[in-house]
């Protein structure tokens, strides 16, 4: 089930005051970045927090659920916390700080232009009689 747009919208709204948080659809779910590092998912209309050590020590009883089949498990943020914009962005914050920054992108490696090819003259096709017809006349020799 594909989380709904206006549910993630919420949520990052309520995230505003952690600075520079925003959110980009990845393979029909939600990436919610802080600062360019990934802080949380939003799949199936739950949000799921980062694991950390500062994170799991201010939310205190900690819920951990996979996002998706196959995951390892991360925070679960669930009912009214996700509703308290103050608490959940100390979160971000918290989760943000602790994470390694972004590895930096690396540049595609500039490809040559291919030369262009000199267009080839055209030949016009003839039949070997006709080139046979064509031959300048010898003059036989005396």
């Amino acid at each position: 089930m594909a989380s709904k747009q206006a549910n993630v919208d919420f949520v990052v709204e309520q995230m505003a005051d952690a600075e520079q948080v925003s959110a980009r659809k990845m393979f029909g779910e939600y990436a919610i970045y802080s600062r360019g590092k990934i802080v949380a998912l939003f799949c199936d209309d739950q949000l799921f927090m980062k694991p950390t050590a500062a994170g799991k020590a201010f939310i205190g009883n900690v819920k951990e659920s996979a996002p998706y089949p196959g995951a390892k498990p991360w925070f679960l943020i669930s009912g009214d916390r996700c509703e308290d914009g103050e608490w959940l962005s100390e979160l971000v914050r918290k989760t943000e700080r602790e994470l390694p920054p972004p590895k930096p992108k690396t540049p595609k490696p500039k490809t040559p232009k291919p030369k262009t090819p000199k267009p080839k003259r055209a030949v016009k096709k003839t039949s070997a009689r006709t080139k046979v017809a064509k031959k300048p006349l010898r003059k036989p020799k005396r």
